[in-house]
C-alpha cells in the first residue's frame, strides 16, 4: 500500500504533473512469511500524465477522471466521490528535514505503529481506535469457530428444506 500527496501542475501541453512532497510518502510493506511486522518505508515517486480528461460518466452520472499514463495508455478511471472534494492538505503533514525520522533505523525502515507515535498524526489516531474496536470486538464475540458454524448453518438449512416440504 502507497500514500503520498503533494501538488500538481498542468503544462501547456496538455499533460498532468503530479509532483509529491517527499517526507510525507510512505509504503507498507507486509510480508508475514519474512517479517513479524509490517514495514513503513519513505516513498516518494512522481507522475506524468500525458493527457487527462474530465467527464460526466453516461452510466453512473457522475463526474469522472480519465487518466493517461506518460505512454498513453489509460488508467482505470476515478469516480467523484464527494461534492465538494475532500482533500488532504496542499502542505506538508510531516515537516521533517531528513529521510529518516527520530528514533528510526538509517534504512527509513520501522516497525508498523512506531512511526506513527513519532508524528504520522493521520494515521495515529485511526490505528489505535482500530486497536481498540478489535479487542471489544475479541472480547464480545470471543473465540469463533468456523466449523461449529458451518454445522449449524448445514443443520438450518435441512431444518427449512423440512419444514418447506412438510407445510
Amino acid at each position: 500500500m502507497q500514500f503520498q500527496h503533494g501538488s500538481f501542475a498542468k503544462p501547456s501541453n496538455g499533460s498532468l504533473v503530479l509532483t509529491p512532497f517527499a517526507v510525507d510518502g510512505r509504503q507498507l510493506l507486509s510480508n508475514p512469511c519474512q517479517n513479524k511486522n509490517s514495514l513503513y518505508t519513505r516513498y516518494n515517486q512522481p507522475e506524468l500524465f500525458s493527457r487527462y480528461e474530465v467527464l460526466t460518466d453516461p452510466y453512473h452520472n457522475v463526474k469522472r477522471l480519465n487518466l493517461y499514463k506518460f505512454d498513453g495508455s489509460p488508467m482505470n478511471p476515478m469516480y467523484l466521490a464527494f461534492k465538494p472534494p475532500q482533500m488532504l492538505p496542499t502542505v506538508t503533514m510531516n515537516p521533517t528535514t531528513s529521510a529518516t525520522a527520530g528514533g528510526a533505523k538509517a534504512t527509513g525502515k520501522v516497525k508498523r505503529g512506531v512511526e506513527a507515535e513519532q508524528g504520522l498524526p493521520m494515521n495515529h489516531q485511526v490505528l489505535k481506535e482500530s486497536r481498540r474496536l478489535s479487542k471489544r470486538m475479541e472480547r464480545m464475540l470471543g473465540t469463533v469457530n468456523a466449523d461449529r458454524w458451518w454445522m449449524v448453518g448445514a443443520g438450518m438449512t435441512v431444518l427449512g428444506g423440512v419444514g418447506y416440504l412438510c407445510f
